[in-house]
């Protein structure tokens, strides 16, 4: 990562994603080793588990269907009954298991994405996927209260946005479907859909603080939340676009991979290895579009990072970890 902080602050759309793909390409070698060590697992557990519930899910609807259509206090009613809550147990457990295990995966996959760009910026060109891996588990607790903070903040604004609809529903639900409460429901579900794309941007570029900067969790949230400002509009377009491409993926592999769809002589096995690489580059070339995006943000507030300061920090992981001091890196103001 070449560019003076100057041409990062007028960096666009296209410009963003020009400089991701020429990262991306020119560090070509690391970049597939972390996607093959990484990024590839997260990849396949996430499309696993789609694949997974489905088989679960139809078992348990299944023996649902002959539940209902079997008497009850039967010998074969207990058996089903017995069957049907093995199969919510199994269900339930997997689904703790591919969260735990996708969790873990995506905070490895983002601490070792966001230190290998760090490492380019400050043009260290000796980093090598060992270190790279070494500095990881340092990184990722970091990342983990950012995320538990996330967690809870999306919880209680899902929540007020459940009081909300209920409040609305009780007091002037019966005038709901006439225009005025269509318009108040429409405004109520676009408010939301806002808070919630808001917050999804804040989280992702909290993940990204949390490796560089000496804050994380709520602190991390609320630097990211500063640093969009004059950058809000960026920041949702490429949200939105990496969203589509993510539902896309996934609308691919549900239909010609779970459902079964045909096109051409391809078998569910080729679209199931063409999906899966094709997500893998997503979640690759996502990591590092929203790093870039951060110095993009750091560059327009005129905040410099000293790359001196900086590298000696990334130096500091492969050792005992001590976060950047606000004092040494985080960021004087410079004159354009």
């Amino acid at each position: 990562m070449d560019r003076e902080q100057e041409e990062m602050q007028t960096l666009g759309l296209f410009g963003v994603y020009k400089e991701s793909c020429r990262i991306i390409l020119s560090w070509r070698k690391i970049f597939s080793q972390i996607t093959l060590t990484l990024i590839l697992p997260l990849s396949f557990i996430f499309l696993g588990h789609i694949e997974v519930s489905n088989v679960l899910f139809r078992k348990i609807l299944n023996s649902t269907e002959q539940m209902m259509d079997t008497p009850q206090n039967t010998p074969k009613y207990q058996k089903l009954s017995q069957m049907l809550s093995s199969e919510w147990a199994t269900f339930w457990l997997f689904k703790f298991f591919y969260f735990t295990t996708l969790l873990i995966f995506s905070l490895l996959s983002t601490s070792a994405v966001v230190y290998t760009i760090a490492s380019i910026y400050t043009a260290r060109y000796d980093v090598t996927f060992n270190k790279v891996m070494s500095v990881v588990p340092k990184v990722w607790k970091r990342l983990m209260v950012t995320f538990l903070c996330t967690f809870f903040v999306f919880f209680a604004y899902n929540i007020m946005a459940v009081l909300v609809m209920v409040i609305y529903i009780l007091t002037i639900g019966v005038h709901i479907e006439s225009t005025t409460g269509m318009a108040i429901s429409g405004f109520i579900v676009i408010t939301y859909l806002i808070g919630l794309v808001y917050l999804s941007v804040t989280w992702q570029l909290a993940s990204v603080v949390s490796v560089l900067e000496d804050s994380y969790g709520v602190q991390a949230m609320m630097k990211s939340k500063n640093l969009i400002k004059g950058k809000m509009g960026l920041s949702i377009l490429i949200f939105l676009k990496l969203g589509v491409s993510f539902i896309s993926i996934q609308f691919l592999f549900r239909k010609f991979v779970v459902q079964g769809w045909s096109l051409g002589s391809l078998d569910r096995t080729a679209y199931g290895v063409f999906c899966l690489l094709l997500l893998s580059l997503f979640f690759l070339y996502g990591l590092v579009l929203q790093t870039v995006f951060y110095f993009v943000c750091k560059s327009y507030h005129h905040e410099n990072i000293d790359k001196s300061d900086l590298s000696d920090h990334l130096e500091v992981y492969l050792g005992e970890y001590e976060p950047l001091k606000t004092k040494d890196v985080q960021l004087e103001q410079y004159q354009v």
